[in-house]
């Protein structure tokens, strides 16, 4: 109990602290944006001063071989901008000068021209544009290429926290699957060993009450019943390794199947079954094959309320065989058709949702074939198929 307490509290210790570095992360991301913003904004004002200058010298000195020497460092600071895109706009709307749009082509004069409105409210919403007051100009500029990308860095990082999130969290489930398939399948085993005693004690008295003149149709069916149990234990004691398939008729598997639950099932199922004349191999494991059909027929009897018509058709054909299981009962929803294969999925009111899931790795697993519903109407029946490959 200690154990169990202390493992919880040494997760949620693990997950503050991750929430605490996830969110120091992204806090010192956003803190370095805006003083890279900030840096872009006074690289900004000394490029519209260096303008408002250029613009200053210009009027006071029109000639140009007056023009001071000091305009070395004017124009400097004016062509140092290589990335961050701006647009300067005269007082009457004009576009004065405009760098880092497009693709510096021809053509980015006219896309400029033809989206200036765009651009300047994009460029408004990005940043506060900055006055030029020499002859009232207007500088509006926009993020850099790289402060775009840092924008997104944060999002980028909270993704990949999320997806090593879900990479540990299904690691975590998968685990947690294994463990609880061993446990199953400890149990399983166990319970084969513990039906063993009493199997072999029944074995004993049925031997004995042959020699006490009993009606041999009871010693008959008693032994019909210690075999079954028999290959119960063995279906239990097979649960969590590898079964071993052996070439074996399908037709005479379940038929032998088809007149065990026949002879067991409420006299008003009108059980049928059809067969070839002929045998049909598979690779196939007996025990398990039988637990296969034992579920798809006790399914059928239950979706028919213990009352209505079970048919089992054997159909060969070019390299597969395919064993139908047919109802009258109530029929399923076409979304339902592959959910009934999901561990823990029923329409019973009692019932762990355990038959099919099971009966589904049996066939596709462990026999390689495909188990499915073939058809199924509401109020009409399914018909179940299970497809082996032939050899």
């Amino acid at each position: 109990m200690g154990f169990s307490k202390n493992r919880n509290l040494i997760r949620w210790i693990i997950v503050i602290a991750s929430f605490a570095i996830i969110s120091l992360i992204l806090w010192n991301t956003y803190v370095f944006v805006q003083k890279f913003k900030a840096e872009e904004r006074v690289k900004m004002e000394n490029w519209s001063f260096a303008q408002n200058e250029l613009l200053k010298v210009i009027d006071e000195n029109p000639i140009e071989e007056n023009i001071n020497i000091n305009t070395d460092l004017i124009f400097k600071i004016l062509s140092s901008n290589k990335s961050t895109p701006i647009l300067v706009i005269n007082k009457d709307s004009s576009i004065y000068t405009y760098s880092n749009i497009g693709k510096g082509t021809k053509a980015d004069s006219i896309y400029v021209k033809n989206n200036l409105n765009k651009l300047v409210k994009q460029f408004s919403e990005e940043n506060t544009p900055i006055k030029i007051k020499q002859i009232n100009q207007t500088l509006y500029y926009g993020n850099s290429p790289l402060l775009n990308k840092l924008k997104y860095y944060p999002l980028a990082l909270l993704l990949i926290i999320i997806l090593f999130g879900a990479v540990v969290y299904f690691f975590y489930r998968s685990s947690k699957t294994a463990a609880e398939n061993k446990l199953w399948s400890g149990m399983a085993k166990e319970t084969a060993h513990q039906i063993g005693t009493p199997l072999s004690s029944l074995i004993g008295w049925a031997e004995i009450l042959k020699t006490e003149n009993t009606n041999p149709e009871y010693i008959k069916e008693i032994e019909k019943d210690i075999s079954r149990l028999q290959t119960i234990t063995e279906r239990f004691s097979k649960i969590g390794s590898l079964p071993i398939l052996e070439k074996t008729d399908i037709v005479a598997e379940t038929l032998a199947s088809y007149d065990y639950l026949k002879t067991r099932s409420s006299k008003l199922i009108e059980f049928e079954i059809i067969i070839p004349d002929h045998k049909i191999f598979v690779n196939l494991n007996k025990q398990l094959y039988s637990w296969t059909i034992e579920n798809l027929v006790k399914n059928a009897i239950d979706a028919m309320k213990g009352k209505g018509q079970l048919k089992i058709e054997i159909i060969p054909l070019e390299n597969n065989v395919s064993i139908q299981v047919s109802d009258t009962g109530k029929g399923l929803n076409k979304n339902q058709f592959k959910a009934i294969f999901e561990p823990g999925y029923t329409t019973k009111k009692r019932g762990w949702g355990l038959g099919l899931s099971l009966a589904k790795r049996i066939i596709e697993e462990f026999h390689h074939g495909k188990i499915k519903v073939l058809n199924s109407e509401i109020g009409t029946g399914t018909t179940m198929e299970i497809a082996l490959k032939s050899i």
